[in-house]
């Protein structure tokens, strides 16, 4: 499915997992010797890491009918219980190496990417561009449900980015407490 075209055209490929090949190969590149993927007797496990990555993407991109577990397992060939295993296996493998690939810029690097906003947008003075969003669930978590009830009624988890202008993440932050998107002038945020 990844590598063959005739099964899925690039653009079917993006919409069932919202990356293109290359970005979904790049990830996978950077967690497949993880133990996460391997088995309790250490040896890799029967599944690539790649199909990990290509679940979690797919998951994470999915709401309401969609997002279901059997659903998902169908669409990519294992059960619906497994999905939740290859969910958190990639989740885990990713999130370590989180400060590899998420880095707030040096002062030399907050200058170029300033200028080069400048020039392109005319904001003076800013080194990123924030984004939040809600990552929806269909039901609260066992644990704490509450901390995820959002303003709309429905579960959610909250995700706040901070990315320069190359759309390199420089600052992340995740999960159920609330996070404003607004800001003042002169506000800074550190990295995590």
């Amino acid at each position: 499915m990844l590598y063959d075209d005739k099964y899925l055209t690039d653009n079917e490929f993006l919409s069932h997992l919202h990356k293109d090949r290359s970005l979904v190969m790049q990830l996978n590149s950077l967690v497949e010797g993880d133990q996460e993927f391997r088995s309790v007797s250490q040896k890799l496990g029967k599944r690539s890491s790649m199909l990990h990555i290509m679940v979690l993407l797919k998951f994470i991109g999915s709401y309401g009918n969609e997002a279901a577990l059997a659903k998902q397992g169908l669409m990519l060939g294992i059960s619906k219980g497994a999905v939740n295993h290859y969910v958190r296996w990639a989740c885990n493998a990713i999130l370590k190496n989180r400060e590899q690939v998420i880095k707030w810029p040096s002062i030399e690097e907050q200058q170029n990417i300033s200028g080069r906003i400048m020039k392109a947008h005319g904001f003076a003075n800013c080194i990123g561009l924030i984004d939040s969003t809600l990552f929806p669930l269909d039901f609260a978590p066992m644990v704490n449900g509450e901390d995820y009830y959002t303003r709309k009624g429905d579960y959610a988890i909250k995700r706040l980015v901070i990315c320069d202008d190359a759309v390199r993440i420089t600052w992340l932050k995740w999960g159920g407490q609330a996070v404003s998107t607004t800001t003042t002038s002169g506000q800074i945020v550190r990295s995590i």
